[in-house]
């Protein structure tokens, strides 16, 4: 039997099982997977679990609960008369879970943007339909009292107060896998409608202000590659952590169903434009401070290829290159520990689809594996399950978004508080 030196680093004891693994095969994975930090799954079957994008408050503040959406059906686009179910899993009571309520707003890649506002102990916010119209729900968790907001939204304020949002309908048009099902683009025959874009929501009124629109997304700057048939639209929306500004993607269709992007930044009230990735090519991102943000992008300093690069927020604003060929230039970022370090992940890579989240040291520039987590062929396309990593609010427990282990998309926790 193959054993292993336990006072070994985390690092060297990860590549002594790969590196078996690779000889001796599938035999090895339970043993494999014990060198990694310890995971469990925190929810189960009846029904799928999933939260979706990485960058929202998934952890209620205390760390006691976590929120999720839940499904009866996988493998399929959802339609106008889904409903999905709303919950949070306490991990105080045997991961018992607890239903808040329901959306028929959702998609497979950002679920119905649930999330805890911030700023507040127990209130939630989620996206819905009612009718044609896309809406939100504000619940307090603990006295079940509920209100409902004229608009979904997207990104919600560090200050808990107000949130920027986008046009789900069209998203569903131009990005399936993103928008919403059950109600129809107003303005599908235009390019770059002035009637629509990113809109400014107050969550204390239900104030909702359309602050930028597509029109002008299409003829701020240079677009490249900007055809006669190429339809416009804004999503991926994020506040910088002072609550000042926020980031939008503006994305633009190309033939055969591609498309190109710019990572562009905004005041709250939509002024204030700035380009900062206006090449076409930008993705996944998250901001390091109010001033900077780590976005993949590639074409910079020298990188024709994908990778993690570091921007001021200003026009055009590269400034490095950060963890080339060792932080995943696929993968879904966060800062951490005094921005010392990021958690990303992997898409499935290899034979057996393994997706890899991990942890990454800015300064000595390693990396920890946090687990191998195997994604079953039929799991592509727009609903496939990236594991969207999120950190808890004491930084001491990841949760990830997987169907390995044969029930289907599930959550389940990292416990990263030893990892050093």
């Amino acid at each position: 039997m193959y054993r292993l030196d336990r006072s070994l680093s985390l690092s060297r004891r990860q590549f002594l099982i790969s590196s078996a693994l690779a000889s001796l095969g599938p035999g090895l994975r339970a043993q494999e997977q014990s060198a990694y930090p310890p995971a469990r799954q925190i929810t189960k079957a009846p029904g799928f679990h999933w939260f979706g994008y990485y960058d929202k408050h998934q952890f209620s503040p205390d760390n006691r609960f976590v929120l999720s959406n839940k499904v009866s059906f996988e493998h399929r686009s959802p339609a106008a008369d889904d409903t999905i179910e709303v919950g949070m899993v306490d991990l105080q009571d045997g991961d018992k879970w607890i239903p808040l309520g329901t959306s028929k707003a959702w998609c497979w890649q950002q679920g119905c943007m649930l999330q805890w506002i911030p700023g507040t102990e127990s209130h939630v916010i989620w996206n819905d339909r009612e009718g044609d119209q896309f809406v939100s729900h504000v619940l307090d968790v603990k006295t079940g009292a509920k209100r409902t907001l004229p608009s979904a939204v997207y990104s919600v304020s560090p200050n808990g107060r107000e949130a920027v949002s986008c046009d789900f309908a069209r998203i569903a048009d131009c990005r399936p896998g993103y928008g919403y099902a059950g109600s129809k683009d107003r303005f599908f025959s235009e390019m770059a409608p002035e009637g629509s874009g990113v809109t400014h929501v107050n969550l204390e009124t239900g104030e909702v202000k359309l602050i930028i629109s597509h029109k002008q997304l299409a003829s701020l700057g240079e677009v490249l590659e900007n055809r006669p048939d190429s339809k416009h639209h804004a999503y991926h929306l994020l506040w910088s952590p002072d609550g000042k500004r926020f980031i939008l993607l503006h994305r633009w269709t190309q033939p055969g169903g591609k498309h190109l992007t710019r990572l562009i930044t905004a005041a709250g009230d939509g002024s204030d434009l700035r380009i900062v990735i206006p090449n076409g090519w930008a993705s996944h991102f998250i901001w390091r401070d109010p001033t900077h943000i780590l976005s993949q992008a590639k074409g910079w300093l020298g990188n024709e290829n994908w990778g993690d690069f570091l921007f001021e927020d200003r026009d055009s604003g590269v400034v490095e290159e950060i963890g080339r060929d060792v932080l995943d230039s696929g993968g879904h970022l966060t800062y951490l520990r005094g921005n010392r370090w990021i958690l990303n992940d992997t898409y499935p890579k290899g034979p057996r689809r393994v997706q890899t989240p991990h942890l990454y040291e800015i300064a000595s520039g390693r990396r920890i594996d946090l687990g191998q987590f195997e994604c079953p062929r039929e799991y592509a396309g727009e609903w496939r399950v990236d594991n969207h990593p999120r950190l808890s609010r004491d930084e001491r427990t990841v949760c990830i978004d997987s169907p390995h282990g044969g029930q289907g998309r599930q959550l389940h926790v990292i416990d990263i508080a030893s990892v050093s």
